[in-house]
Order: C-alpha cells, then sequence, then structure tokens
C-alpha cells in the first residue's frame, strides 16, 4: 500500500463562530500549501468545523515523499577560477557547501555565462515523519488573527487547546500543540451522546462523531440541514423563512447538532416598524423572521437549538419570553420617540462630538444643510426637499431606539419623518443617505437622497483631510475610501452632472476657518483620482488607459467615464499604437527642451512641405475636433485624430526639429506643442502601452 487516510482534530474552547468557517478555510490552505513544499500528493482534502473543533481528512496521502533531485548552481566559471586556473575562494566554498570536489563539478550555460553545477539526490522521508510539522507550520500561520494564552502556560491560540489527534490511517502521529499532546480521545456534544469517544482509525471519524457523540462536524451539511428544516417549517404556516446568509453562516457556526424550532411573539408588536422588529430577532437572538407570500412579517421566529430536547416546547417558551421582552423595550422606546417631532432632537445634537478639531454634530449638520441644498441646484433636484433632509438628517441618532439598536439609524429616521407628514422623498433620504454602506450595496434612488448622501460623505471627507488625518496603508479610521466610493459610485451609476473640485470647494468653505490643512482640495481631489484608479481597474479597464485619462485630470467623474470609455475604443484600433508612439516622440522633444515657445506658429517660417502639411493637417482636424469636444464626443474626436500619425511620421521623417536656427527651431517646437495639446485635450496618449 503506497496510500492511506489521514485525519487530523484540534478540539478547542468555543471559536469565534464570525469567524469558523474563514479559521477552518484558512488551515486547510495553510496545510495543503505545506503539502506542496513537501512533495506529498494526495486525492482529496475536506475540511470540518463545529464550535469546538478545526479538523482536516485527507483522502489517500502518499506514504513516502518521492526522492528528489537537488540543484545547487556555483559561481561563474570566470569567478570561480582565476587566470591561472586556480579555484578561487568562492569556488571552494561552494563546493565545500555542496560537499562535492570542484574535479567533479558540472558545468551548465545560463544567462550569466556559464557557471559551476550540482546535482544530488535527496532519498525521500516517510510521511508520518514529516506530519507533525506540517500540521505544525499550518497552525502557526492562523497566529494573524487575535490569539489568547489560558492558565499558566505561554502558549498561545485563537482559543484554549484541550484535544489533539492525529491519525495516519490508524497509526497514532505523535505530537505536542500548545503543551497537549495527541491522543485518540476527542470530545463528543457537550451535552448530548457520549463526551469522551476514541478514534481507531482515520476513516471513523465521521461516523463515531455522529453516531456516538451526536456531532455533525460537517459545517456544509450542518448548513443544509438548517436551510432545509427552517424552510419547511415557515412552509407549515404558509410563511417564508429570511435565511439571510450572514446568519446562516454564524448559526451554523454555533451549533454541533441543529434543531429548527420556530416560536411566535404578539401581534400588537407588528404596529413597531418592521426594520426594528428584524433587527432584534436577527443581530440580538439570531433569529430568523418569518413572511408572508407577500412580503409582510409574520409574528413568527425560527431558531436553531444545539440540543435534542425531549420537551421542545419548553425550550420555545423560553425563547419566547426573551423575545417578549426584548420587543417590549422596542415598543416603549418606539412610543415614547413617537411623542416628539424629529426637530426636537436638533438642540441635542450640539452635545455630540463629530470630531474634536472639527465641532458637534449639530455643526455638521448644518453644513449637511447647505450643502445639499447646492447639490440640489447642480442636478436640477427640489431644493427645499434637499435641504430639509439635510437638517433631519442625524436627527435620529438622538432618539431612544436609534440609541438603544444603533444599527437602525436612518431607518428610523424615514419611521418618524413619515409620521410627522414630511415629503416621501425626505424620508427616504433619511434611510438612503448611509447608502452606499458596503460594496455591493444599492445606492441612493431619489435625486434628494442623492444630494444628501453625498453632502454627508464629502463633509467627512473634507473635515478629515482639512485636519490632515489621511487615510496611510491599511489604516482608515474614518472609513474615507468607502466614502469617496460612495460618492463616485452615486454620480456615475446616476450620471449627474457634478464637478468634484467645486464640490470640494463649496465643502471646505463651510467649515470657515476651521481647516488646518492648505492643500485640502489638491489632497482630495488626488484621493478621488485614486479611488477611481482602482475601481476602474477592479471592473477591468487597463492601467495605462486609465492613466492617460487621469493625467488630463478630468474633475467631474461622467467626463471622466466618457474618456476613458473614448480611449480604450481607441487602443482597439489599427492605428492607436502609431498614434501614440508619435505623441510619446513629440513629448519627449519637447521635455527635453528648454526653449520659450511662441503662442502660435508663423506659417512664413514653414519651409518643409511636411512641416506644412502638418500644420494644415492640424488646421483642418481643429475644425471638427472643437465640435466633438464641445459635445464630449472623445471617440469621435480620438477617430478625427488618427490619420495625424501619417503626417507625423512624414514630419519626423523630412524635418529637423532642432535646427541650428533658433526661430526655426522654436517655431517647429512650437508645432509640435500645439499637437500635443490637441491630444491632451482627451487624454495623454503617450502613456498608452
Amino acid at each position: 500500500m503506497t496510500e492511506e487516510n489521514f485525519l487530523v482534530e484540534i478540539g478547542t474552547e468555543e471559536l469565534p463562530p464570525k469567524i469558523l468557517r474563514y479559521l477552518a478555510e484558512t488551515f486547510a490552505k495553510n496545510f495543503i500549501s505545506e503539502l506542496k513544499i513537501s512533495s506529498l500528493t494526495y486525492k482529496e482534502i475536506r475540511w470540518f468545523a463545529t464550535p469546538r473543533r478545526l479538523a482536516l481528512f485527507v483522502e489517500k496521502l502518499t506514504l513516502m515523499q518521492p526522492d528528489r533531485k537537488i540543484i545547487k548552481y556555483g559561481p561563474t566559471i570566470r569567478a570561480a577560477f582565476n587566470k591561472n586556473g586556480t579555484p578561487t575562494q568562492a569556488a571552494i566554498s561552494w563546493a565545500r557547501s555542496c560537499d562535492v570536489n570542484l574535479e567533479h563539478a558540472n558545468r551548465v550555460e545560463t544567462n550569466k555565462g556559464q557557471r559551476l553545477m550540482c546535482c544530488t539526490k535527496q532519498s525521500g522521508q516517510r510521511t508520518a515523519y514529516l506530519l507533525p510539522q506540517i500540521i505544525s507550520t499550518s497552525i502557526k500561520k492562523l497566529t494573524h488573527l487575535k490569539q489568547m494564552r489560558w492558565g499558566e502556560s505561554n502558549f498561545q491560540f485563537i482559543r484554549p487547546v484541550h484535544t489533539v489527534m492525529l491519525i495516519f490511517g490508524d497509526t497514532l502521529i505523535p505530537i505536542n500543540i500548545c503543551g497537549i499532546f495527541s491522543s485518540r480521545v476527542i470530545r463528543g456534544h457537550r451535552f448530548m451522546g457520549q463526551s469522551i469517544l476514541t478514534i481507531n482509525h482515520a476513516d471513523n471519524y465521521l461516523k463515531v462523531l455522529l453516531e456516538k457523540g451526536k456531532v455533525q462536524a460537517d459545517y456544509s451539511l450542518r448548513k443544509q440541514i438548517i436551510i432545509a428544516n427552517a424552510t419547511a417549517t415557515a412552509a407549515r404556516i404558509g410563511g417564508l423563512a429570511d435565511l439571510q446568509e450572514e446568519l446562516l453562516e454564524e448559526v451554523t457556526a454555533l451549533v454541533e447538532w441543529p434543531v429548527i424550532l420556530m416560536a411566535k411573539f404578539d401581534k400588537k408588536f407588528l404596529k413597531i416598524p418592521t426594520e426594528a422588529l428584524v433587527h432584534t430577532m436577527v443581530d440580538h437572538q439570531k433569529y430568523f423572521p418569518v413572511y408572508n407570500q407577500e412580503g409582510t412579517l409574520l409574528p413568527y421566529f425560527i431558531f436553531v437549538s444545539n440540543i435534542e430536547s425531549s420537551n421542545p416546547q419548553k425550550i420555545i417558551l423560553g425563547n419566547e419570553k426573551v423575545i417578549q421582552a426584548r420587543l417590549e423595550d422596542a415598543a416603549f422606546f418606539f412610543h415614547k420617540d413617537c411623542q416628539h417631532l424629529l426637530d426636537d432632537y436638533l438642540p441635542r445634537l450640539k452635545s455630540v462630538l463629530f470630531q474634536k478639531d472639527l465641532g458637534n454634530l449639530l455643526d455638521k449638520t448644518c453644513r449637511i444643510k447647505k450643502l445639499s441644498g447646492w447639490l440640489a441646484k447642480k442636478i436640477n433636484s427640489n431644493v427645499q426637499n434637499a435641504t430639509r433632509a439635510g437638517l433631519l438628517s442625524k436627527c435620529d441618532l438622538m432618539t431612544h431606539m436609534v440609541r438603544e439598536f444603533a444599527e437602525t439609524q436612518g431607518i428610523m429616521g424615514m419611521h418618524y419623518a413619515r409620521r410627522q407628514g414630511e415629503p416621501e422623498e425626505v424620508a427616504i433620504a433619511l434611510m438612503e443617505h448611509y447608502k452606499p454602506r458596503f460594496a455591493g450595496d444599492s445606492i441612493p434612488s431619489n435625486p434628494t437622497s442623492c444630494a444628501l448622501a453625498i453632502a454627508d460623505k464629502i463633509d467627512t471627507i473634507v473635515g478629515i483631510f482639512g485636519i490632515s488625518k489621511h487615510p496611510t496603508g491599511d489604516k482608515d479610521p474614518f472609513a474615507l475610501r468607502r466614502s469617496a466610493l460612495g460618492v463616485l459610485r452615486i454620480i456615475l451609476e446616476k450620471k449627474l452632472p457634478i464637478d468634484l473640485q467645486s464640490l470640494t470647494e463649496e465643502s471646505i468653505k463651510l467649515y470657515d476657518r476651521k481647516l488646518s490643512n492648505t492643500n485640502v482640495a489638491e489632497d482630495i481631489i488626488n484621493f478621488f483620482f485614486g479611488r477611481l484608479s482602482s475601481w476602474y481597474q477592479e471592473i477591468g479597464y487597463k492601467t495605462d488607459a486609465i492613466k492617460a485619462v487621469l493625467a488630463c485630470r478630468p474633475t467631474r467623474p461622467i467626463d471622466f467615464h466618457t474618456r476613458i470609455e473614448a480611449v480604450t475604443y481607441f487602443c482597439a484600433t489599427k492605428h492607436s499604437m502609431r498614434l501614440s508612439a508619435a505623441h510619446r516622440r513629440i513629448s519627449s522633444i519637447l521635455n527635453q527642451s528648454k526653449e520659450i515657445l511662441n503662442h502660435n506658429v508663423y506659417h512664413s517660417l514653414l519651409y518643409e512641405k511636411e512641416e506644412i502639411q502638418l500644420e494644415t493637417r492640424i488646421k483642418t482636424i481643429k475644425t471638427s475636433l472643437d465640435l466633438f469636444l464641445l459635445e464630449e464626443r472623445y471617440q469621435d474626436a480620438l477617430i478625427a485624430l488618427t490619420p495625424l500619425h501619417k503626417d507625423i511620421e512624414q514630419f519626423f521623417s523630412k524635418v529637423l526639429v532642432n535646427t541650428k536656427i533658433k526661430e526655426l527651431r522654436i517655431n517647429r517646437l512650437t508645432l509640435l506643442n500645439q499637437l500635443k495639446n490637441l491630444f491632451l485635450q482627451i487624454a495623454d496618449l503617450s502613456l498608452l502601452e
């Protein structure tokens, strides 16, 4: 037999549920990497994870490491021997490290010339001998996660380790991890089945755990059990379980033996906004809400128990009591908030600090109100709605509901605005102005929401940049990168005619004298350009095309997009590389020149027919080009420029630009500068590769 199944399990205290899948997948990834380094082959690797264990099952792992050919290159022949053929110290040291006689060393041709080379055979080792180190290294690579110590030991791991098991077929592999020696003993379910289990063979692991330990170790299967049973349970009352992926993952990681139960709550709580009820169930209690076929919340919820009880009704009643208390609190806060208008909370914003150098939330609200109105004018939206939404945007932060359930900010503002008779567009804006909250999130739906969302985000960006708290490396405590991308997404996806330069300058004015960074506007525009570059690279645009457009610093995102589309199209055309090469040559000549150029080309100083032809062609093209640029038809503009490559090539083949006659030289350089400026009205084509 040349191969055998292998199993490793690390038994721990309860692992963090939100990263359990990540832990298991990373452990497996590390292990696969180490096997590859050791040249060990296998058929398949499966990972298992429960709240109290990480495990890997390796099918048909080879018993022996193959023999390996070790090649060691030495110095070049020139460096290995002097003129008399005597070995140098470099050659002697290399030969000693290889344990080889220099006379027997091979000589091979390389790109650096002829070199010494030694080839030896290294016999493979037994896999059982290599596994302890492979496992130890795989576990150590998990140390980028937060570690902890326990007891009096100095060992560190994500959670205290209680058991370690490495079994290769039926053979126990000795190892010590975190002070625990490997054994055949593992733990079953904490409350059901046998608490202590013995594994005699790797192949028996899942069966013993399932039948004797009451543990379903297969994470994916556990998840499928929850989905199927929760769906069937909700269907019994004609409902649909809201199995949100994030919660589903967390609940799967919280249980070893999933039992799905359904409970209910008092219908009176349905008068509370649905989002608040769902937040209480999902975020606080890890329950799955149930909706009817029309999408209306029902007074039921589904939860996953980690124990198979002889009296499940008792567990259901216990969970109903917990949710009752939670919803009573929510109802109390909601009714208390409804006794006030959102406007009543405005003065209280003064007591909440936005940032110590930038003032309080009331200051921020006043700026957002004005900037929202300014933006509404720019996008031809309702200025009154935008300023009203700006004024109320942060008021719900002071309500009892949001202070108790922070994740409902904006949502509760929307509900309270509706109750006090605000325009629907204003109410929606209070909820949507936080969008997009994350990558892939939707953007605000109406113009008022867009104006408010942009105003809120740019105010934060300008403020933080204005006190020189720029994001650095992977540190971005104010989430400015996310805010900047949010601004760009809203502008681009809604095709809003907003100029980032004007927007930034308007926001700076509203801060009055609070900003200390004198370069704040330039810093912010460069920051936005950086976000644009990263985003467009991610969605598939070429880096050189992005750089070519950004070189012209188009501060209107819509203008940037139109240009990048045109340049991308242009790059696929037949003569694009010839024109970009011509632009590159022109730029190089002009960059090397120290002459002060004329404003205009003097026709009387054009002597060669090629330079006359080039000037004529430029004048002809410029007429149509000006119209294309005025209408931002950049693709047509680039097509119009394409024929120039022939005239430029003929010009360079026949005309001496840097002639000794100064007036001719300056005139020709001026002609090239005019040509360069034609290109730069669209993009810097010299940057295209």
